[in-house]
Parts: C-alpha cells; structure tokens; sequence
C-alpha cells in the first residue's frame, strides 16, 4: 500500500480537515490546525506531506520521526499541529487496514467509556449558573468555565472578587455534586494567580487549568504550595520534550496535552505513559472537531491515568458548524449520564461525511482570537 494524495479542507466554524489517500482505495482523515492559524499549519501540511506520496502509510513510527527530525527546525505550535494532523489519519488507514479500532493497535482499551465535562462560557460571565444547571439537566457530572476576565499583572480587588462571585453562585445553583474545572487560559499572571487560586480553593473545584502561562511555570510551585485545588496545565506544550520538565518538577496534577496539536496519537500516547509514571492523571484538551475528538478517545481508551475528556458539542465558538454536523453517523458520539463511549469502529471510529465537507470547504473560515485590551490601552491576554 502507498500514499498518493493528500487534501486539506478548512471547514467552519474554525477547523482544517486532512484525507490521506493511497492506492488500494483506504484513506484516513486528521485534524491538523491550530486555533487562528489553520491556514499556516494547512501550508505545513502539504510541506511535509512531499515526503510521505509514495510512502507505506502503515509504517507510523519512522514517519512521525522524519516528519519530526528531518527538518532540523522542530517543535512548536504550527509544526507539531501539521505533524498531529497527519499521524492520525495514518492511525486512521492503519486501523481501517486491520478493520480494527485504533486502541486495539495500541494494546486494547482499558475502558469502555470515559467522563466528559461541557463547556459553560465565562469569558463575559453572565448566565453561567443557568448554563451549569442545564449542563447537569443534561446529564453532565462535569463541567467547565473561564474563570475571569482580562487581568493585568497586578489588578484590583474587585477583579477577584467578580471571579469568586461567579464560581460562588454556580457553587449555590449546583451544591457539589457537580464538577468544576475553572481556566484561569493564562489571563492570570504570578501576582495575581495565588490571591485567586486561594480564593476560588473554598469551592473545591476539580481543576484550575493554566493559573499561569505555560512559558511562566516555575510560578506553578508557588501556587501549588498554596492550595491543595489540583492545577491543570498543557494545552500550549506540543511535545513529549516540551511535557519532560512540568512532569518532573511535580508541580501540576492534570496533563492536558492536545491530539491535534501535540503530535497527534503517536505523540500523546507517549506523553500520557510519561505523565503515568508520576502519578499525574490525563484529560485531553479538545474545543475542536469531530476527527480530534475521536483521536482523543483512542489515546483516553488505553489510558489508565485518562480520566475526563473534553469536547466541543454545543461551545460558543460552534455557532456555524458543531462536530456532529460532519458525521455520517452522529450516534458515535453518544453521550449518556455524562459518559462516551470508546468509538469501536475501524480506524478512529467515524465516518465523516465528505460531501459535506467538500461544501463546507469553498465557504471556508478565516477565524481569529479575539484581541482584548486593559483599562489603559494595552494588550491583554485572551
């Protein structure tokens, strides 16, 4: 079997979408982007994707490695997303080949489902306590929110009193059967992040994710020595290399590493075995499509330290397109009492429907991060 072809869609509300192609008629499909820059890790795409026509598609290992390796520049958001992107749709030809799950490739699933939180908003906090209550209505045993606005270095009083009010009155509408993660997304800087992070520990939540910048972790140690709330971290580190240092200084509780921007299955089963190893627990971030969730639940199936999984369905940014619309069968992803199934199907487990996509591609996206600024005129992180 040899690769022949490679074709990219970008496709709303703000994914890119990959079919490899070979010559005996199987084909995998990826999800290779990164959130506002899908157009630069599509051009990535196609740069590597050179090497690989002609190629075996089942030989994963040596391909991720020169992908990685060979190009003497290595690492970071755009490449590692390219480089995602095409391991899971080699994953994707691989277990379709053997008419297997990719799990079953990876030593078989340890589990036959995983927990899920929604995704309630926060980043204008307003009816997040109704949302909580409908997510609970709904099934869900967990959820999660932006935990503030924008916040400068040092702020005032009154920004963290707004957070503890929010995550209070969600606390009241839901007592504590409920789940909560809040993601401080890296809004928060050293200063401020112990102040709320000790603040927000009288409600138990189940994470804080990103107190601070991944680039500033050595603050990580400081807040951990001042709350006993687990801190959750990884969403913007792309490689096992990136994840070496935040494991051994023991600081951060939850991995988070991303399957469409981490270097995909091959990647991020490496990084959770590694996370295992310290006794720190695994929760894949996933705000995006059809194709990186069902990645996820490959990695989460063989993962013993998997313990939640996000996913997209019904996120503020799916306002055009959620991931069932690019579904063939939209049963797959079958949530019940706050669970999914491991999908069992061959390859990722989804059938993506093509047409559709290939009509969803000529309208395409140009999607980009909001661009927020403090009080006096500068520059505030989204």
């Amino acid at each position: 079997m040899k690769i022949t072809k490679l074709t990219t869609y970008l496709v709303p509300p703000r994914w890119c979408f990959l079919k490899i192609e070979t010559d005996e008629g199987i084909f995998g499909w990826g999800e290779p982007v990164l959130e506002g820059r899908a157009a630069s890790v599509e051009a990535l795409v196609h740069e590597l994707g050179d090497y690989l026509i002609g190629k075996d598609p089942l030989l994963i290992e040596d391909h991720w490695n020169v992908l990685y390796r060979s190009g003497f520049y290595r690492g970071g958001g755009l490449h590692m997303s390219a480089l995602a992107g095409i391991d899971q749709a080699l994953w994707d030809i691989k277990g379709k080949a053997a008419n297997l799950p990719v799990h079953a490739l990876l030593g078989g699933q340890c589990r036959d489902k995983i927990k899920i939180y929604s995704w309630i908003g926060g980043d204008r906090p307003s009816d997040v306590a109704a949302n909580a209550k409908d997510a609970m209505a709904r099934g869900f045993q967990a959820i999660k929110l932006n935990g503030c606005e924008e916040m400068q270095i040092v702020d005032s009083n009154k920004k963290i009193d707004a957070a503890v009010e929010v995550i209070g009155t969600i606390r009241d509408a839901v007592d504590y059967d409920l789940g909560i993660g809040v993601d401080f997304h890296g809004r928060v800087q050293r200063p401020m992040a112990k102040v709320l992070a000790k603040e927000l520990e009288q409600f138990r939540l189940m994470f804080i994710e990103e107190p601070v910048l991944s680039e500033n972790r050595e603050a990580l140690r400081e807040i951990a020595n001042h709350v006993s709330t687990p801190i959750a971290l990884g969403e913007r580190l792309y490689s096992r290399w990136d994840f070496k240092s935040v494991l051994h200084d023991g600081f951060v509780d939850i991995i988070q590493p991303d399957l469409s921007h981490a270097g995909g299955i091959t990647e991020c089963r490496k990084i959770a075995a590694m996370a295992e190893a310290y006794d720190i627990a695994l929760a894949p971030h996933c705000p995006l499509g059809p194709i990186a969730l069902a990645a996820c639940l490959q990695v989460d199936a063989v993962s013993h330290n998997a313990f939640i999984q996000e996913q997209s369905l019904g996120i503020h940014y799916n306002e055009s397109n959620d991931i069932l619309d690019y579904l063939t069968d939209k049963s797959v992803f079958d949530y019940q009492d706050g669970f999914v199934k491991i999908p069992d199907g061959p390859g990722l487990g989804v059938e993506i429907n093509e047409d559709y996509v290939k009509a969803c591609s000529e309208k395409g996206h140009r999607w980009r991060n909001p661009v927020w600024r403090h009080e006096d005129g500068s520059v505030a992180e989204w």
